[in-house]
């Protein structure tokens, strides 16, 4: 499916995350939200009243409609890649809340499904696309600390038990450190260093059981099924490499940090979850930091569905792609498969290098012209 003019959007699943999205998109002029979906169709007339929507309903009554251009997939993790091909068979283009899929394979058959149609799948986190990381990432492409060789990421928390109140499928299989929160440290690094090509990791869990911290289940006791903590070289393209750690069991929380090291300095980002911050920059002999302030205006998830729009309006290709968020996932299964195997594995992919978007870029503004169906 192809158009001009503003593009209409879908929305499935209308869940708490769907606030945040349909907050934004709402006012970013040029898409324009048609239609929310749920299994729940009174939650989905909730939220269509709450933000404006006109229409709401079941899924197949918002894929049989012809000004739907791009479906916002806000679906569970084991539902993204299923919905993913309803959407692309009912001739939609589709952006994917993470993960793109839960193995190689189903991404890898998504994407393939999208391109043999002639329509794109573009995936969360679109926090790369922020101001904050968006200016950093600016200055390493034109050259402020040289070539970039080597990076060092770090998030460590005790774990979420202790605010969330239900937080036992965050260590469930699937989830963990490194599925949770890995896909906002890897998209940063593919982004700044490049692809990757093989990982080395190692894992371990601090206990068999968790307990609820707040909330109506306070005291309840569940299972940890997965490792709450990896840590990970990861080999890129050209030499350059990344120790990143990843982990629900630290007592000392340090989170959000993001090191890019080059032959002639050193930058530090803002944390990959967020879309604003600052970037600082380090140079030998330089007596303290360089402070880079974020340029650009402030925006929330949904800025990477605008992109989509507006490369599949330009011929270009978006930068928070399926491609990317395919590679992103292969790194993550290869720190998992490293870990439990004790050797090292090699990233089953690869992708193109991905050009920072331009300064001003700004979903905010109007610049697709007039609404258009398509």
């Amino acid at each position: 499916m192809s158009g001009s003019g503003v593009a209409g959007v879908g929305l499935i699943g209308a869940g708490n995350i769907s606030d945040q999205y349909l907050s934004n998109l709402t006012r970013f002029p040029d898409v324009e939200v048609r239609f929310v979906a749920d299994l729940l169709t009174d939650r989905a007339a909730a939220q269509a009243a709450a933000y404006g929507v006109a229409d709401s309903g079941t899924v197949d009554e918002l894929l049989a409609r012809d000004d739907i251009e791009v479906v916002l997939n806000l679906t569970t993790p084991a539902s993204h890649t299923e919905v993913g091909h309803q959407a692309v068979a009912a001739g939609k283009h589709v952006w994917s809340e993470k993960p793109l899929a839960l193995d190689h394979d189903g991404g890898a058959a998504l994407l393939a499904a999208a391109e043999a149609a002639g329509l794109r799948v573009a995936c969360a986190p679109d926090t790369v696309l922020g101001a904050g990381l968006q200016t950093g990432l600016r200055a390493i492409a034109r050259g402020d600390i040289g070539e970039p060789l080597t990076a060092t990421t770090m998030f460590h928390v005790p774990g979420p038990e202790a605010w969330h109140p239900n937080p036992s499928f965050l260590y469930g299989h699937g989830a963990g450190p490194l599925f949770d929160m890995g896909p906002y440290y890897v998209t940063t690094l593919v982004h700044a260093l490049g692809p990757a090509t093989r990982v080395h990791a190692v894992s371990s869990r601090s206990h068999a059981t968790r307990t609820v911290g707040s909330g109506p289940l306070a005291g309840q006791e569940f299972d940890v099924e997965v490792p709450t903590h990896h840590a990970a070289l990861i080999e890129f393209d050209g030499g350059r490499s990344a120790q990143s750690v990843f982990s629900f069991q630290h007592a000392l929380a340090r989170a959000g940090l993001v090191e890019i090291n080059g032959t002639e300095g050193t930058i530090v980002l803002p944390d990959p979850n967020t879309f604003g911050g600052d970037s600082t920059l380090w140079r030998p002999g330089q007596d303290g930091p360089t402070v880079l302030p974020a340029e650009g205006a402030e925006y929330g998830r949904g800025a990477g569905v605008v992109d989509l729009v507006r490369s599949i309006r330009a011929g270009e290709t978006e930068r928070a792609s399926g491609a990317v968020a395919s590679h992103v996932l292969d790194v993550l299964l290869a720190i998992r498969d490293s870990a439990a195997g004790g050797a090292a594995v090699d990233v089953a992919s690869t992708v193109d290098a991905i050009a920072p978007l331009p300064e001003g870029w700004d979903p905010t503004v109007a610049t697709l012209g007039v609404s258009a169906v398509v």
